[in-house]
């Protein structure tokens, strides 16, 4: 018995020596280097994650709140340098943007990243310049973006036709699904010139299938993984298990895609050249597989795939959750919707159904929409960057191989920086150019990692909400206040969908009968 009481005494020395040797480094070590402030209590192994919860970006914005707007946290084996500041954000993408250009390795973009080959995912260098020049001139250019206005009315007028079919009574909507379904037949008209929800679907087993892949690509997309920060529970069962059913989903969304490309490159090869076939819209994946002509060895079928899936998990569920937030913001404010309504019918009247040329007209409708971005950020952290070499940021050494978080939500809702920042006030948002008010307001990201899809998203959800406002009258299901409340994931997702009830404005419905 002595020796047992004996042993625990000195187990017990030995761990408390382990702890006081291990927190006097620490602080040795920042002291040395001039690191950042590291905030709460950083334990021995799993460092802060012992602190977070969801909603993530709320719970960093507490401990910023109490800490400072640059701390240099802990996420077990992972150094995270947390900014919610916009000067320090700004320092971050202009002096630092090229340190600052990586990604870190992650289990999601590992798989969901399609092996990093994504533009999103993909290391800093000259693989990813190639792939960022592809997607911002290729696909983005103002050119392309406008070649493709057709797309866009054609899939907002197609859900104008579905709201409308009921005729001049209310009716209950589940916007969420709505809105989803709008932005992915844009994006797969885009891509591929098809569709696969709603009306005008013409393989319905292929239809089945895609969404079935993304539903379970977007069941997963928000999932945390531990073993990123903790390497040691890679070889736990759910760690594999997760691994596994990444590695399911990432063979069947190669396997759909390939045969998308594929079917193109028949049509291609046996294509008549016509001056109708000439004159024809180009679908993305035309104009990649013209590409691969004069490049066959760099635009395999993995880059195609690549730039594909870039382009719809960056492009579906962000626009999609914006409208939805939107849409949720109007119905508890009726007196912005009136307004909005005021200034559709103002400047483009009641005669016809709204066009993209008329947004340049329409103030008021950005600013609702830059301050649903302001409150809701589709990212509210924003996607991580790693530092590739110790840099100084607010003053503070930086080491290398950081993961930085901005968290653009914490500054977004800053009252230091807006008055009453949870209050929906468009009005807060005139003069305001594009989704951009220098770092306080980039809810699409700065610098070489910034989204290039922010012109086509703006695009998407103008006309997509003014429309809506302009055609439909519209009410909340009860007298309750849509409920606001937060979900989690990697983008803002609504924690309950929203339903909403409309009808179609009297003097809208013989426009939208003809639609």
């Amino acid at each position: 018995m002595e020796v047992e009481m004996l042993s625990f005494y000195y187990y017990h020395h030995y761990f408390l020596l382990f702890l006081a040797l291990f927190f006097i480094s620490r602080h040795l070590l920042k002291k040395r280097k001039n690191l950042p402030t590291s905030g709460p209590l950083c334990l021995p192994i799993i460092g802060h994650l012992y602190l977070l919860k969801n909603p993530l970006h709320r719970t960093l914005a507490q401990i910023s709140a109490r800490y400072g707007p640059i701390i240099l946290l802990r996420f077990g084996s992972r150094r995270v340098l947390l900014v919610s500041s916009p000067s320090v954000a700004e320092e971050c993408f202009t002096t630092n943007d090229i340190v600052f250009a990586n990604r870190p390795r992650l289990l999601v973009g590992k798989y969901l990243g399609y092996n990093y080959t994504m533009v999103g995912w993909a290391p800093y260098g000259d693989h990813w310049r190639n792939l960022r020049r592809i997607i911002t001139l290729r696909i983005f250019s103002s050119t392309r973006l406008q070649m493709f206005s057709n797309v866009r009315i054609n899939e907002v007028r197609s859900l104008l036709r579905r709201l409308a079919d009921t005729g001049d009574s209310f009716k209950t909507v589940d916007m969420k699904s709505m809105f989803f379904e709008l932005t992915l037949n844009v994006m797969m008209m885009i891509i591929a010139g098809k569709r696969y929800y709603g009306d005008g679907v013409r393989d319905l087993e292929k239809a089945r299938r895609f969404r079935e892949i993304v539903k379970e690509t977007f069941a997963v997309s928000g999932v945390s993984n531990v073993g990123d920060f903790l390497p040691v529970l890679r070889w736990v069962g759910g760690f594999k298990g997760l691994e596994k059913k990444l590695v399911n989903l990432q063979g069947k969304r190669t396997g759909f895609m390939k045969e998308l490309i594929e079917e193109h490159r028949m049509v291609r090869t046996h294509r008549t050249q016509s001056k109708e076939e000439k004159t024809k819209t180009k679908t993305i994946i035309d104009v990649l597989l013209s590409l691969r002509e004069a490049e066959p060895e760099y635009y395999t079928d993995e880059i195609i795939i690549g730039i594909i899936l870039t382009l719809l998990s960056a492009g579906t569920d962000t626009s999609a959750g914006t409208m939805e937030w939107a849409m949720s913001l109007l119905l508890n404010n009726p007196k912005v919707l009136k307004k909005a309504q005021a200034e559709i019918d103002a400047k483009v009247g009641q005669g016809r159904v709204i066009d993209e040329s008329d947004l340049a007209n329409l103030p008021y409708l950005h600013c609702i929409i830059n301050e649903t971005l302001r409150m809701y950020p589709a990212a509210p952290l924003l996607v991580p960057h790693e530092s590739s070499e110790e840099c100084i940021v607010g003053g503070f050494t930086v080491p290398r191989g950081t993961m930085l978080l901005v968290n653009m939500w914490a500054i977004q809702n800053d009252p230091k920086l807006w008055a009453q920042p949870t209050e929906f006030r468009p009005e807060r948002m005139e003069g305001v150019g594009g989704g951009r008010d220098g770092f306080k307001l980039m809810p699409f990201g700065s610098g070489r990692r910034g989204c290039p899809g922010e012109g086509l998203a703006m695009r998407v959800v103008g006309l997509a909400l003014g429309s809506l406002i302009q055609c439909f009258e519209w009410e909340r299901i009860g007298e309750e206040m849509v409920d606001m409340e937060e979900g989690t994931g990697l983008t803002l997702p609504k924690a309950k969908p929203l339903e909403a009830r409309c009808k179609p404005c009297a003097i809208m419905l013989n426009l939208l009968c003809q639609l």
